[in-house]
């Protein structure tokens, strides 16, 4: 059941045509609240298999990204998706803002380093 809700959101929110190996399933399990331990190669789409479940599942999602690059990029792929996020790290100059944003549920995804 879970499968085809993610297969079903990666292709209407993100425009995916499909899945990489491992994305599936990780993200059915989190959307099912399953503990998921994802690892796969940089660029394989650890952040996605995140924020699928994270919209199958009420509240807000925070995804933890190391790469300040990273966060601006998946900000602006989240962004174009028509889903409303705020970033979250060290050079954020509007830090309490964000956090009040992320504390009222006002996002459904938060980066932070």
């Amino acid at each position: 059941m879970a499968d085809e809700r993610v297969r079903e959101l990666a292709r209407d929110r993100f425009g995916f045509s499909r899945l990489r190996p491992g994305q599936l399933r990780a993200a059915a399990a989190a959307a099912e609240g399953r503990d998921v331990l994802a690892v796969l190669p940089t660029g394989g789409g650890k952040s996605a298999i995140y924020e699928l479940a994270g919209l199958l599942l009420p509240g807000p999602t925070i995804v933890v990204s190391p790469l300040i690059a990273l966060q601006d990029d998946q900000l602006a792929h989240l962004q174009a998706a028509g889903l409303e996020a705020i970033l979250l790290n060290s050079p954020t100059a509007r830090r309490s803002t964000c956090s009040a944003a992320a504390g009222r549920g006002s996002s459904r995804s938060t980066r932070r380093t």
